[in-house]
């Protein structure tokens, strides 16, 4: 047995016993004639004491480096200088035996919460990052939720069924990653992006209340919160309408947070159009964590002769409270965050209301003060208030207003990450229209179901045809979305049209959940929860890549293994596949 007990079980209740203890070294610490070693494992930390009465024990300890796999007997003893922020703080080994179970090269970085390495270090040494408990936590986090949301599914009776992983490529939305067939030269599989068709399949197959924690890929550029390949709670129910799915799923969202944060939301979550969390914060995710929303202003600033906003078709505001302080400095600062690429705004306005009810701003010039009084009243700002506007193309300028927003949320520490504000986005457009190539795009996918009440509107008024869609949205993250989907192949069919599929390419792309549908598809709606962020959210944490045990960089790379990597003449030839690189 190379261990009796884990590094972190043991307490004051072991002093006395011997036992035996298997792990990494942490570190090691020589004091007078005493060597302290920390021995880690998964489950914590223990100190073992070489004692100088041990000439040659000691040495052996004295000769020991960052990450040697040990094995030490000893007796548990009551620690004279305890140290309280570690569980097993109280006691510490008095080490008989030392056994050197394997060296180790000097690590690239130190293994500890507040480590000296950076990304890409981490990346490429994947397996010594995850020795760090921060990183860990996060795994075992996963795990926990993992078992207990597969508990609760399966006692509202929901069956987890595999579906494949190898499938037709049926290009909509993100790009496919492809897979060529050896078996059938020339031809390819597809990643699955997720398993949206066959989930639907098993609702016409009877299976009712369907679940997977599946994997998901998306060829597509990264972010902190997306990944090549990913993890859904991927959930599909028959017979139910919207009401009954958001009912079912903010149950289970209720659930986690009460089993892994021990938080009760007691009441039903918050929900709001989709229209109105453009209108009001520019974006389909709102963070409602804090307050700012949009004042839209256009009809008070027109006739100014200030082109900036007579042109405009649209001019907002937010309001960020206590800010009037702010210096033209830290305006400056703001103008410059509006004004980079990756927020495109030209230029930002301001007005300040003093403290002593006096107004100050940047476009003082053009209004008056009882014109600027009238934007402050619409904005309900109070003395000691500022409020910055935004000026522009309406949805594009809404974004903006979003990013500004934001970042003084921010600024202002409002976006406190142990504070969780949950809600549901609902009633998106079904479709969206694109300029370039002069056609509509489903905003969630083709299977989705038109409103009920919009249905007249789908040859006449097809823009403003709204959803049977909805998100869940956890401080300003998409936690989830889903829908309830066309069970009428009628309706499907004319959903292909509009989206410009002809009806060969609507049979050679979905032919086969078409014909399904003939055969009696009940109707079905379902959503899936990404499960990165899901756990991202809970653990606080700013990227989902510490939520997974061997991530992609942002440019998709595994360092660790070097992938994606070139294949060898021999495989390519077994394909029947020849690459041809073109030169930049």
């Amino acid at each position: 047995m190379y261990r009796t007990n884990t590094c972190g079980e043991l307490r004051l209740s072991d002093v006395g016993r011997d036992v035996t203890l298997a792990g990494w070294v942490q570190r090691t610490r020589k004091m007078g004639g005493m060597t302290f070693v920390d021995v880690r494992d998964r489950y914590g930390i223990t100190q073992v004491v070489f004692d100088q009465d041990a000439p040659e024990l000691c040495d052996a300890a004295n000769h020991l480096g960052r990450e040697f796999v040990v094995q030490v007997k000893g007796r548990v003893a009551e620690r004279a200088s305890k140290n309280p922020k570690n569980p097993t703080g109280d006691i510490e080994i008095i080490a008989k035996e030392l056994n050197v179970l394997n060296s180790s090269e000097v690590p690239p970085f130190t293994i500890e919460d507040k480590t000296d390495g950076g990304d890409d270090l981490r990346m490429k040494y994947r397996y010594l990052d995850l020795r760090r408990p921060a990183v860990r936590k996060n795994l075992e986090l996963r795990h926990r939720m993992a078992f207990e949301i597969r508990r609760y599914l399966d006692s509202k009776g929901f069956l987890e069924v595999e579906t494949p992983v190898l499938i037709k490529s049926t290009p909509e939305g993100a790009r496919d990653f492809v897979v060529p067939s050896r078996m059938n030269p020339g031809q390819f599989y597809a990643l699955p992006q997720s398993p949206q068709t066959f989930k639907q399949l098993l609702m016409v197959s009877g299976f009712d209340r369907y679940f997977q924690i599946v994997k998901c890929f998306r060829d597509e550029d990264l972010r902190a919160d997306r990944q090549p390949e990913f993890t859904q709670i991927d959930c599909e129910m028959s017979f139910v309408t919207q009401e009954d799915v958001l009912q079912m799923f903010e149950g289970l969202v209720k659930h986690i947070f009460k089993y892994v944060k021990d938080i009760d939301f007691t009441e039903p979550f918050p929900r709001m159009t989709w229209a109105d969390a453009m209108k009001y914060y520019g974006s389909d995710k709102p963070d409602t964590r804090f307050g700012m929303r949009f004042v839209e202003l256009k009809d008070l600033t027109e006739g100014s002769g200030f082109s900036v906003m007579d042109e405009a078709p649209y001019v907002g505001a937010i309001v960020a409270p206590g800010c009037a302080s702010y210096t033209r400095k830290d305006l400056d600062k703001l103008t410059d965050f509006v004004k980079r690429p990756q927020v495109g705004a030209k230029g930002m306005m301001w007005v300040k209301y003093e403290q002593d009810g006096s107004i100050k701003s940047s476009v003082g010039k053009f209004f008056s003060d009882d014109v600027l009084r009238t934007w402050l009243e619409r904005g309900e700002a109070k003395p000691g208030d500022l409020m910055l506007i935004l000026a522009g193309q309406t949805m594009k300028t809404r974004k903006q207003l979003n990013e500004l927003r934001l970042e003084m949320g921010s600024r202002l520490g409002l976006r406190n990450p142990d504070e969780f504000s949950c809600l549901w986005v609902v009633d998106f457009p079904l479709f969206e229209w694109d300029e370039e190539t002069q056609r509509y795009y489903a905003m969630h996918h083709p299977f989705t179901a038109p409103n009920p009440e919009d249905i007249d509107m789908l040859d006449t008024d097809t823009g403003n045809v709204r959803a049977t869609a909805y998100d869940m949205v956890v401080n300003g993250n998409e936690l989830g979305g889903g829908s309830i989907r066309i069970h009428d192949s009628k309706l499907q069919d004319k959903m292909f049209r509009l989206l410009g599929l002809s009806e060969e390419d609507a049979q050679y792309k979905f032919g086969f959940l078409m014909n399904a549908f003939k055969y009696g598809a009940p109707p079905h709606g379902g959503l899936a929860f990404g499960f990165d962020r899901f756990v991202s959210i809970l653990a606080g944490l700013d990227s989902i890549r510490d939520t997974i045990a061997f991530p992609k960089n942002n440019s998709g790379r595994d360092m660790m293994i070097d992938a994606p990597s070139v294949i060898d003449d021999s495989q390519l030839e077994e394909l029947q596949i020849k690459v041809d690189l073109k030169e930049d």
